[in-house]
This record gives structure tokens, C-alpha cells and sequence, in this order.
């Protein structure tokens, strides 16, 4: 809305078809001519606002229990009217590319389409799009889900929210806001960058990589495109398949640009009530794993702050086993970076989905999108809506070393835990010298026992400990274990 319109308007947020939160304050805000007298109706209920000078407002409408439809109406001079308006949750669901990949392109398709005819749940998807600063309007609009409406939009999302649909009968809202290949730093508010001497690094570098953009692009053009060219002749006169076309220099118009989704994705948002947020990204940020769990846990902080409903919950997927499984113990990126997501869970009302089982070794996108929102949706259950079922795999708590055998000690073994499908895989044992051998494992219990004939005097155990581990951990539920690892020696992202 430019300085001189003095007309009604509200962000994209409100639309037809939306979901308020339910159980709290309900804010609604715009923009009016200023000092004008904006009034806020839903059913029964009437909340008033004075627009400042600059024309902003904003009313709380008092707590709505679930139930719809009805029509939300505004009035400042003029009118605006949303209709087929629900009561419910409302869930922000946001990362890259495995959180935007669609229903149409996961795991059963076509029948999960076919089945998507469920009014009480409705979608939300914001644009991609990139700015300076923060932004009041984001674009989009509510849609009721359908066989129609559902197809393009964020699977894991869509899965998340029928879980909780069938479990709490209420209706549900889904912000999907997310966008493939981004870092956690570009969802992120600048003063939060700037607040943190290491997380300001990653403005630094980026203000670095404009200032040598000129020279980047010219390399780009004279050298690697050449290069690039070159090299698809060569393998189309030989019949194999041509490499990637490089990629090319970053400027400010990328999404990997620090702040820039916060601003044009995240800021136009707040404050819109919601239940909490899902999240699904990672990849972007391996090559500098180990600073990640720093970096997201101020970006969850970032977020409650922005919205001032407190400690909200925050729960996310840890990385999926991908690529080629190697034959030996090694140092892995991806193992670094699923270590600092499961330590952000020591971050209040924080939960991760473990899916080390569901991944593909040629595809960084797994098809099957299902479990991964029906495994968020069990921490949203059980945390969020006290619900009395298992809601993790088992998650490492302790070690004790016994002569040449180690025994491991987890929580959440609900059931008791077991290998699934065959004998237990995926731990291995190393001595002083750091070496790391595969270890025989058996589950005692609550525990696991390990040991290596190789290692007669161990100190350290790791489990799933590469970028597509060979493991099979799981509790009574059959909810796979975290990947692990009991000591703290630096590894292959550290000091980069």
C-alpha cells in the first residue's frame, strides 16, 4: 500500500477460506486513512482500532473456539469481507526443496489426490520471492483442500496436517513457505544475524561475494561456461549423458542472500496466530555443519521472537540418509549436520522426526513424504496436544565402558528396542587413536552392547555415523534411532 492510498486494506493473510487460531487473541491488522476508526467483526464478536499516522492498525478479536464457517469483516468508511472462514490450527511449515516438494510428485500420488476432498483442512502457499528488508504483504491466498488445490502444494505439509486433522477434528491452516536449495541463514531477520559474532560472519561473506561478483561473472563466462561446453561435446560424440550446467555467481536477487526470505517470506506473516511450526531443511547448510546448531536454534528464537506467542513449538526433520553407502567407518558432512539438529532439541518445545530409514541413495528428495508428516505430526500430538502416544525413536543418552564392551544407554525405547529386519547394524568403535572399526551390537534391554575385536580398549562409539548409514535401531513403535556419536572430536566441517 503506497503512502498516499488511504483506501481498506489488510495483507494476503486474510482471505477467503482462511484459519484463525483458535484458544488465543485473534489479531487482525491493515493499513486505513489515518486517525480513522477501523471496526472488526467475526460472529458475535466486535473489536475496534484507531489507525496511527502512518495508517497502520491493528485489533485482537477476543478467543474463538474451533468451528466455521462464518465471515470476518472489516470496516473503516469502507468494507472488506472474508468468507468461508474456519476457527482451528494453524501451523507454519517452512524450509527447502523437501518442504515445497509437492503432493504430485511423492510416494502414491494419484491416490492421495484422489483422497484429498477434506474441506476443515486448508492451504496457504507463500510465493517465492526475495527482499531488502521486511516486507507487509507476501501475496498467496487460502484455499480449501482438494483434489484440485492439492497437487502443487508441500507434501510433508499436506501429510503433517491430516494427521492432525483426523486426530483432533478441528480444522486445520497450512502456511507453506518454503522454497528449494536455501540456507536457514536467508530465513533469518538481519538484527538477529547482527546480534551474534558468528552468525554475523555469514553477512560478511555474502557482503564479500558482491563485492567480487564482477569478477565471479567474468570467470563464470570465460572460463567455466566454456569449460562446461566443451564438455558436453565430448560426451554427446562418446553417448553419455552431459554434465550440469554450472551455477552461476549469486548477486542480491538470490534466495541464498542472508535475511532475504525472512523479509520477503516469514515478516508478512507476523503476527498471524498459529499453533506452531514445522520445519524441513538442512542440505543447504552441510558444508558448514557444525556451526548449524547454533545457527538454527537463534533462527527458532528469531521466529518466536518476531511472533511474541512465546516459546511456540518448533519441530523438525532431521536429514535423511542419502547418497552411496560407503564400506567403512568414515567422517561425513551429513552426519555432522544431523548431530546439530538433534542438538537443538536441547532448545525449549523443540522436536525432530527422525527419517535415517526413508531416505534414497540417488535422489536427495524421498518420495515417500507420508511418514515424514505423520512423524512430525506425532510430536505435535504428544507436546503440543498432550496426547498419550509414542512420538520418538531412540535417542542416545549415555555410554559406560565395560572391559572391551561398551553399553549404550537411550530414552524413548518405548517397547523395548529391536533391530528391524534382521541382525543390529550401523555402530562403530574406536579406541585412543581415533580409528574407527564396525562393531559387533546386540540389545541388552534398554541398551545396546557393542564391542570390536579390534578395539580391545574403546572410548568412543558412533551409530549411523555416515552420509547413507547401513542401520536399523528402532523402539517398540518401530520409530527408527537418531544418529549418533559419543565423542566430540572435531570433524570434516570443522573450522570451515
Amino acid at each position: 500500500m503506497s503512502e498516499c492510498d488511504t483506501s481498506l486494506w489488510l495483507p494476503s493473510i486474510f482471505s477467503d477460506n482462511m484459519v484463525l487460531r483458535r484458544g488465543i487473541p485473534i489479531p487482525v491488522w491493515g493499513r486505513a486513512e489515518p486517525g480513522k476508526r477501523v471496526v472488526v467483526r467475526a460472529g458475535e464478536r466486535e473489536e475496534c482500532a484507531i489507525a496511527d499516522p502512518d495508517g497502520r492498525w491493528m485489533a485482537e478479536l477476543s478467543p474463538m473456539e474451533a468451528g466455521g464457517p462464518f465471515t470476518l469483516t472489516v470496516e473503516a468508511g469502507e468494507s472488506r469481507s472474508f468468507c468461508n472462514v474456519m476457527v482451528g490450527e494453524v501451523w507454519v511449515c517452512s524450509g527447502q526443496s523437501n518442504m515445497q516438494w509437492a503432493v504430485r510428485d511423492s510416494m502414491d500420488a494419484e491416490a492421495e489426490i484422489q483422497d484429498a476432498d477434506r474441506s476443515s483442512i486448508r492451504l496457504f502457499t507463500v510465493p517465492n520471492t526475495v527482499a531488502d528488508a521486511p516486507e507487509e504483504d507476501c501475496g498467496g491466498e487460502w484455499q480449501v483442500c482438494s483434489a484440485e488445490t492439492v497437487p502443487g502444494f508441500s507434501a510433508v505439509a499436506y501429510f503433517f496436517g491430516g494427521e492432525l486433522s483426523k486426530a483432533l477434528d478441528v480444522p486445520i491452516g497450512l502456511i507453506n513457505t518454503s522454497w528449494g536449495g536455501t540456507p536457514a541463514q536467508s530465513w533469518m531477520s538481519r538484527s538477529r544475524l547482527e546480534s551474534d559474532e558468528m552468525l554475523r560472519g555469514y553477512l560478511t561473506r555474502w557482503e564479500e561475494n558482491i563485492r567480487t561478483l564482477p569478477e565471479q561473472m567474468r570467470h563464470y563466462e570465460e572460463v567455466l561456461m566454456l569449460e562446461w561446453r566443451e564438455a558436453v561435446e565430448r560426451a554427446k560424440a562418446v553417448g553419455e549423458e552431459p554434465p550440469w550446467e554450472p551455477w552461476p555467481p549469486q548477486g542480491n536477487d538470490s534466495p541464498h542472500r542472508p535475511t532475504s526470505l525472512y523479509n520477503a517470506m516469514v515478516a508478512p506473516l507476523v503476527p498471524f496466530g498459529i499453533a506452531g511450526a514445522i520445519w524441513y531443511q538442512g542440505e543447504s547448510n552441510v558444508d558448514r555443519a557444525h556451526e548449524y546448531c547454533r545457527l538454527f536454534s537463534a533462527m527458532i528464537e528469531d521466529w518466536r521472537q518476531a511472533w511474541n506467542q512465546g516459546a511456540f513449538p518448533f519441530y523438525f526433520v532431521q536429514l535423511a540418509n542419502f547418497t552411496p553407502v560407503v564400506d567403512e567407518p568414515a567422517e561425513s558432512d551429513w552426519a555432522e549436520l544431523r548431530e546439530a539438529q538433534l542438538q537443538t532439541l536441547a532448545l525449549e518445545n523443540t522436536g525432530m522426526a527422525v527419517i535415517i530409514d526413508i531416505g534414497e541413495a540417488e535422489d536427495i528428495h524421498p518420495r515417500n513424504k507420508q511418514d515424514v508428516g505423520k512423524r512430525l505430526a506425532l510430536w505435535a500430538l504428544a507436546k503440543a496436544y498432550a496426547r498419550d502416544i509414542v512420538y520418538s525413536g531412540p535417542l542416545y543418552e549415555s555410554m559406560e565402558i565395560l572391559g572391551r564392551d561398551v553399553r549404550l544407554l537411550f530414552a524413548h525405547t518405548d517397547g523395548g528396542l529391536q533391530a528391524m529386519g534382521g541382525d543390529l547394524q550401523g555402530f562403530a568403535v574406536a579406541g585412543a587413536d581415533r580409528v574407527f572399526h564396525w562393531a559387533n551390537a546386540r540389545i541388552d534391554g534398554d541398551a545396546v552392547l557393542v564391542s570390536s575385536d579390534e578395539v580391545p580398549e574403546p572410548v568412543a562409539v558412533r551409530y549411523a555415523w555416515a552420509n547413507n548409514p547401513v542401520c536399523n535401531l528402532a523402539n517398540g513403535a518401530g520409530l527408527p534411532a537418531s544418529p549418533f556419536r559419543t565423542d566430540d572430536w572435531p570433524g570434516v566441517t570443522s573450522g570451515r
